[in-house]
């Protein structure tokens, strides 16, 4: 029996000649491809028990390349990718299309023997270890206790088949929450299913979320689609209240109806809502049915701005170098720890979703490979509106009195609230004379008739 031959596809030549150099000693036969078009060919002219395919190369992508061999029903034999850190979004896709395991680069040559060995004996099978890798692939990013504590929720939660309500300011990775969870359910091999809450319009509701039954034709809903997985709806309260409705008897009957069918659809889908910070506002306001929220929030979950575990900063800062250098092929620079420490320091008031956009500008428009200080001054904001609350506020890129204003005026407007807009009640809470009080107010900006009247 001849031994296996491998098909090495990377773009770098002292990789494939390492592997090569390698797998050579071991006895197998390896072919090297720098690209997507030689590794055609190669497959054309020869029959391979083992693909090593690299995820980024100048012409095809190496998933591009997968698929393509995946849906062709051409692939007859194991794939190992081979990527660097930080690409979650083509590992999760890579495992769709049938690939039986990662290697990270750099590549440990030890690894590479051990899962070289263990594809070859998997006759096409994809392994555990590629499926178990899924979720820790997708944890949010963070070794702060406090990130610590809610990863270990999540997989908590992830045990159980309740609906989840996760609650937080927009920006902070609620979608992401869910999708780990997800990963670490028993549903993690069926299907994710997201509904943007904003983008379900009332033409056609009951369709777009129930399906519909014309003859023999069956159109299926957002229900449906999800089912034997999970449900993510995106921001909860964009649902128009008519849709509020429809959820809200899905959910407590169990069941559905298409329009224009008779036959109740059992719902088989775990739901996942995403919801902001104040949803109780909503509530008070009428924006949110209460009962909804009830029903939704069996477990419960709130994603903390970032600004709360600001010590992760760093590490967050370096996972979106990496994920940006190899999903959008980016220039590589690293944050100075100048940088780093400024940006530690800064409130975020978008969250990780603006730590990412921050990140890529950085990357598209320096020259040097580290990024300065200055750099990230520039780009960020020096005026942070006066209507943000104080912890959104970005001090340090204020001159100190102009820092000192910001923060009296902030916390009076908020010590006056509690005080009900009484300024005797407010001087006696602060510790101030109330002359002197009224003077402060005033040279502040601060109105305070407008939030109560003086006792």
């Amino acid at each position: 029996m001849s031994n296996p031959h491998v098909l090495v596809v990377d773009d770098e030549a002292d990789i494939r000649t390492a592997i090569q150099d390698v797998l050579s000693d071991e006895g197998y036969g390896v072919t090297v491809a720098a690209n997507a078009d030689e590794a055609r060919e190669a497959r054309a002219n020869q029959k391979f028990d083992l693909i090593l395919l690299d995820i980024w190369m100048p012409d095809t992508d190496g998933i591009t390349l997968l698929r393509e061999w995946s849906e062709g029903g051409d692939l007859n034999c194991s794939v190992v990718i081979m990527s660097g850190h930080g690409t979650v979004d083509t590992a999760v896709e890579a495992t769709r299309l049938g690939a039986f395991d990662f290697i990270e680069k750099p590549l440990s040559l030890a690894k590479l023997l051990r899962t070289v060995e263990a594809a070859l004996d998997s006759m096409g099978k994809q392994s555990r270890t590629a499926r178990s890798l899924l979720p820790s692939l997708l944890a949010p990013v963070g070794r702060s206790a406090l990130m610590q504590a809610l990863r270990e929720r999540v997989q908590q939660y992830a045990r159980h088949e309740g609906s989840v309500l996760l609650s937080g300011e927009p920006g902070t990775g609620r979608g992401a929450f869910a999708r780990y969870m997800h990963a670490l359910s028993r549903r993690a091999d069926e299907p994710l299913t997201t509904l943007t809450a904003a983008s379900v319009s009332d033409s056609g509701l009951e369709e777009q979320l129930l399906g519909r039954e014309q003859g023999d034709e069956v159109n299926v809903g957002v229900f449906e689609r999800a089912s034997g997985g999970t449900l993510v709806i995106d921001e909860l309260s964009d649902l128009s209240e008519a849709a509020q409705k429809i959820l809200l008897g899905v959910i407590e009957s169990g069941h559905f109806i298409r329009v224009g069918g008779s036959s109740p659809v059992k719902l088989d889908a775990r739901i996942v809502a995403t919801i902001s910070a104040d949803y109780e506002a909503l509530i008070e306001a009428g924006k949110l049915r209460r009962d909804l929220v009830a029903e939704l929030s069996v477990l419960s979950l709130r994603i903390p701005p970032l600004r709360d575990y600001s010590e992760d900063v760093p590490e967050l800062l370096a996972y979106y170098v990496d994920k940006l250098v190899d999903a959008e092929r980016l220039t590589f620079r690293r944050f100075s720890v100048a940088a780093q420490n400024r940006l530690r320091n800064y409130p975020w008031p978008d969250n990780v979703h603006e730590l990412k956009n921050l990140v890529r500008r950085l990357l598209m428009s320096g020259d040097s490979e580290d990024i300065a200080l200055s750099e990230v001054e520039a780009e960020i904001s020096a005026v942070t509106p006066v209507d943000e609350p104080l912890v959104k506020q970005d001090l340090l890129a204020l001159p100190l009195r102009e820092a000192r204003e910001h923060f009296e005026r902030s916390y009076l407007q908020q010590q006056l609230v509690l005080c009900d807009g009484k300024v005797g009640k407010l001087a006696k809470r602060v510790g101030m004379e109330r002359t002197h009080l009224y003077r402060k107010l005033r040279a502040l900006g601060v109105d305070f008739k407008s939030i109560g009247s003086d006792d």
